[in-house]
């Protein structure tokens, strides 16, 4: 159909009026950040009136961008966003008109997404690019003008970042846009991932909020910061947003400018702006899929602060009742009570406030009374649901008892990823026992809680200087989540209580962190997206661990932590499960730049330091432990056949280096079992040694050829699995006299091949190197015996922590089996450790770098000696008493030892003059490791180490030495013929 001139006419004169109307109804910069799309701006100033008719009017749809106009109504935002992936917006503009559409009464809204998010690879392997030298002099005079605090020393290294991430944007965007970019990215690294300022814009009443987010949340982010602008019932004008990647996460930066709907301008010093810091930096720890959020944020009955503390509340009442009675305290149920009564919620989170609001004056009289009313709400909760009331009467108490023993937190701390609350022990006995029956019996020092967006977890010790492994496990369905949450803190609390029974050969007292990450909204294909979200959480925690335990003469150094401890809390950190070299590294970073008291010290096997899985430290000891454990029985490892089943793989560091020193060493060992979380590897004459040492510290045990494995002997991959309609099948490969064969078996055939193989397979010698605490418990120990009757192995080195439960490991041991358990035959992990922050504390970390292969060589001929001491000890006391067990006279001989160092700490920390007397320098000298001792400028150095490790560090040696070579019948005369020369005379 043929347009007349007069509708041309028509049709030309509208487009003109409505590029005019744009012209003055768009802010400038809206025409400079879409001259690339002349053809998006075309089609609106030609079809701009359709929208009185239609929703929407689409200006461009491609495979890597989006831009639509609408009438500006609530929920449009939303809508979009629910419609796109969010997750793979690598840039957003979003603008508005200043008055209504012509004839409408809403505004024109104007959204543009990009999605060309580039990965961390390409950031990585493009670094070297040449940002052209007109583009980047002239973004260089706008940074100097503007910004004159930008560090110019990393202009050349974060421009590359962005230009590599949307050379369009730099290209097209105003010097002054990208510079204030620029800036932004800046001040996000400089704040460990989060910043936030305001600044106001000089022609009017708005507002420009600048926010940085290092590995931002991966869903709904976004709309979540546009729903706490209408929240707070600002309105976003404009919004520039892009995602990069700076080569190891995403990177969130994002400027909006806003208004306030009252008319009023947002003022820095003001309420509004102080609520709106708290709010947006509260994104980072509020989860948008949580129902507090949903039911309770969304609709203005909480504030997004008091939901996040709601959500640990929940958190913790779950994971301290669940772990004992958890058919009554389900996550369900906790989160039911509080979801219920949110008035009661509100009430604990006021009790909160009052206890560690820094801002709060007259701080005791005003909690005081707020805790009266608090437990009147509480014991007088009665709904005329008997059995329910009780439930939630528990839960709203157990709440109570977690904010009255609370000691610190970073709660009110700005700028934060995790929240940290340090408990007072105390509260344990508080609860009960109904609820801590389960739990080893004994008090522990501290206990520290964490929680964040993405997962939640808790750091207990035994001893005021204490150390231990952080262990995070990764939830990757919801039913994991929900089995994990029940379990964690008796997991922590019997891992920490091992821990300190471990260390009872170093100066510092056990602990260990144990955190559980929700990753199961993923898919298996999004293992990047998990790795991201593992690192926000642990550099969230880390930077919450901080905020509570960096102090000044004692006292938490940051303002906003309201510290009721008050005391300096030396607190060492290992790597456990799921913690990757770089964090190891970045840990270490944060604690010297925030001034904690270890520095660096607070974190072990980093480069300035002893890794563990490269020097195979911990599996040095549990390999010590069975030498000497198989040479009771007969067994001379070195030169005789036997054979020895794993789990844990050949990657992993214990059972991985436990392999590769048994392969140097023992050249006759069958390996009849390997058991990861990728695969099982059966084979009665034993793994190929060839085949076994290629992929040996190098890859899991699914990289094994199975055409190396002997007749009989088979294979079961966890990994690779099909699905086959609605059911999933899992590989097995089996070695017969005809070649492989291979047979795709359900999940309740693997599932039950896979968990009978460490109870059924025959094999001299047990090294549990791996694999999920209490394995064998007291409902499936007799599987470990074989059809006649024997064990199915003689012996069992603990080299991972509690894989047997105490009472299944009494059992096995009054049926013969030798068990040398996780406290003595994994200790030497932990005796590295130390060393490592001995040498922190005493050398440059250029000295240690120079030195490192000496100090280390120094180091592993302690732990070899270490663990023969216990080992022969051990079986020499089970020898002269063949009723004692050997996990009792590991139990013993630690209690001894922690005994003596209890009692020479507190004597030489009050008589501090006595450590560096000749005699009493000569044992911390007997200590340390030779390259130390032997050394006049670093032995003089010793003087210069903290007076409290002076005295753990005599506690730890005469208390070890006192047991290890000591004669108690011998020190007993001694002691009696001391007394009677003393008391009676001649």
């Amino acid at each position: 159909m043929k347009t007349t001139a007069a509708e041309q006419k028509m049709r030309s004169s509208e487009t003109m009026e409505n590029r005019n109307w744009l012209m003055e109804q768009m802010n400038p910069y809206f025409f400079v950040a879409m001259k690339d799309e002349a053809g998006a701006i075309a089609l609106l100033e030609r079809e701009m009136g359709t929208l009185r008719n239609n929703r929407r009017l689409v200006l461009a749809d491609r495979d890597k961008a989006f831009i639509q106009a609408m009438p500006n109504m609530p929920g449009s935002l939303y809508d979009t966003l629910r419609r796109i992936p969010e997750r793979e917006i690598s840039y957003a503009l979003i603008a508005h008109s200043e008055g209504p559409l012509p004839g409408m009464d809403a505004t024109l809204e104007i959204q543009r997404f990009e999605f060309d998010r580039k990965s961390n690879q390409d950031i990585q392997q493009g670094l070297a690019v040449v940002v052209p030298a007109d583009i980047k002099s002239r973004i260089a005079a706008a940074l100097k003008k503007h910004y004159p605090d930008f560090d110019r020393k990393v202009l050349e290294r974060l421009l590359r970042i962005i230009w590599l991430n949307n050379e369009n944007y730099v290209r097209t965007a105003s010097p002054e846009r990208v510079a204030q970019i620029l800036h932004l990215f800046q001040k996000g690294n400089q704040g460990g991932g989060l910043h936030l300022d305001v600044e106001p814009v000089e022609e009017g009443r708005e507002s420009r909020i600048h926010f940085a987010v290092g590995n931002p949340p991966q869903k709904d982010f976004l709309l979540q910061l546009m729903e706490v602008f209408n929240r707070l019932d600002l309105g976003v004008n404009r919004a520039y947003c892009l995602t990069i990647s700076n080569g190891t996460h995403p990177y969130f930066l994002g400027t909006f400018y806003v208004r306030r709907r009252d008319g009023e301008v947002l003022n820095r010093g003001s309420e509004l702006f102080s609520r709106l810091q708290n709010e947006l930096c509260n994104t980072q720890i509020l989860a948008t899929h949580s129902q507090t959020y949903r039911d309770y944020v969304i609709n203005q009955v909480m504030t997004g602060e008091e939901a996040s503390l709601v959500n640990a509340f929940i958190a913790f009442c779950h994971t301290n009742l669940a772990h004992n009675q958890p058919d009554r305290f389900g996550l369900d149920d906790i989160r039911n009570a509080f979801h219920s009564h949110p008035e009661i919620a509100l009430q604990l989170t006021k009790l909160f406030r009052v206890r560690f609001d820094p801002e709060i004056t007259e701080r005791e009289t005003a909690y005081q009374s707020v805790l009266d009313e608090t437990r009147r709400t509480v014991e007088a909760y009665n709904t005329g649901h008997r059995y329910l009331d009780d439930i939630r009467r528990t839960i709203f108490s157990c709440c109570l008892i977690f904010i009255q023993h609370t000691l610190k937190t970073n709660f009110f701390v700005l700028t934060k990823q995790a929240l940290a609350f340090r408990l007072d022990p105390a509260y344990l006995a508080a609860l009960g026992p109904q609820f801590t029956a389960d739990l080893p019996q004994a008090t522990p020092f501290r206990v520290t809680f964490f929680f964040s967006r993405a997962g939640f977890g808790y750091h207990i010790g035994f001893s005021d200087i204490a150390r231990g492994g952080w262990r995070t496990v990764i939830s990757r369905s919801p039913d994991d989540f929900i089995t994990n949450g029940n379990t964690i803190f008796r997991e922590n609390f019997v891992l920490a209580h091992t821990q300190h029974l471990k260390n009872k050969d170093i100066y510092e007292g056990g602990s260990k962190m144990v955190v559980l990450l929700n990753a199961s909204d993923l898919k298996s294909a999004e293992r990047e997206l998990e790795t991201w979200r593992l690192y926000k959480l642990q550099y969230g925690i880390t930077n919450a661990f901080l905020d509570i335990f960096v102090t000044k003469e004692g006292v938490a150094q940051h303002p906003a932590v309201v510290d009721y401890y008050r005391e300096d809390e030396p607190i060492e950190v290992g790597p456990d499960e799921n913690m990757h070299d770089s964090m190891i590294e970045s840990i270490a970073r944060l604690s010297r730049k925030r001034g904690y008291i270890l520095g660096i010290g607070i974190m072990s096997s980093k480069e300035v330091g002893i890794n563990h899985k490269e020097f195979g430290v911990t599996s040095t000891g549990v390999v010590r432990f069975a030498e000497l454990t198989m040479q009771e029985l007969g067994i001379d490892m070195h030169r005789e056949q036997f054979s020895v089943k794993f789990t844990g793989g050949p990657n992993g560091d214990v059972a991985g280096n436990a392999m590769r020193i048994m392969l140097e060493r023992c050249p006759r060992m069958e390996i009849r079992l390997i058991l990861d979380g990728t695969a099982a590897l059966f084979d009665l004459q034993g793994a190929d040694h060839r085949e076994l040492g290629r992929i040996l510290l190098k890859e899991d045990l699914d990289a094994f050829n199975p055409q190396a494995l002997h007749p009989g002997g088979f294979m079961l991959f966890r990994s690779g699995c099909r699905t086959e309609g609605l059911k999933a099948l899992y590989r097995k490969v089996t070695m017969t006299e005809a070649g492989l064969s291979e047979e795709w078996i359900s999940v309740d055939e693997f599932s039950r091949e896979f968990g009978d193989l460490p109870f059924t397979t025959p094999a001299d010698l047990f090294i549990p190197g791996g694999g999920r605490p209490e394995t064998i418990d007291s409902t499936n120990w007799e599987r470990f015996f074989l059809a006649d009757g024997s064990p199915s192995s003689r012996a069992v080195v603990e080299g991972a922590n509690s894989f047997i439960t105490p009472d299944a490991r009494v059992q096995l041991q009054k049926r013969g089996v030798i068990i040398m358990r996780d406290a003595s035959a994994n200790k030497c992990g932990v005796i590295s450790s130390s060393y490592e922050i001995i040498a922190n504390l005493l050398f440059s970390e250029s000295e240690f770098l120079q030195n490192k292969q000496r100090y280390v060589g120094d180091v592993l001929a302690i732990l070899e000696k270490r663990a023969g001491d216990e080992a022969r000890l051990i079986l020499n006391r089970r020898r002269q008493e063949p009723t004692l067990l050997c996990t009792e006279i590991s139990d013993a001989i630690s209690s001894e030892i922690n005994g003596h160092y209890a009692r020479l700490f507190k004597f030489f920390q009050g008589r501090p003059e006595l450590c560096l007397q000749p005699l009493f320098r000569r044992v911390i000298l007997s200590h340390l490791p030779r390259m130390v001792s032997e050394e006049p400028r670093y032995r003089r150095r010793i003087a210069n180490l903290p007076q409290k490790y002076l005295s753990a560090i005599l506690a730890a040696e005469l208390g070890s030495s006192m047991v290890y070579r000591g004669d108690r019948e011998t020190e007993f005369e001694e002691i009696l013929k001391l007394h009677i020369a003393r008391n009676f005379s001649g």
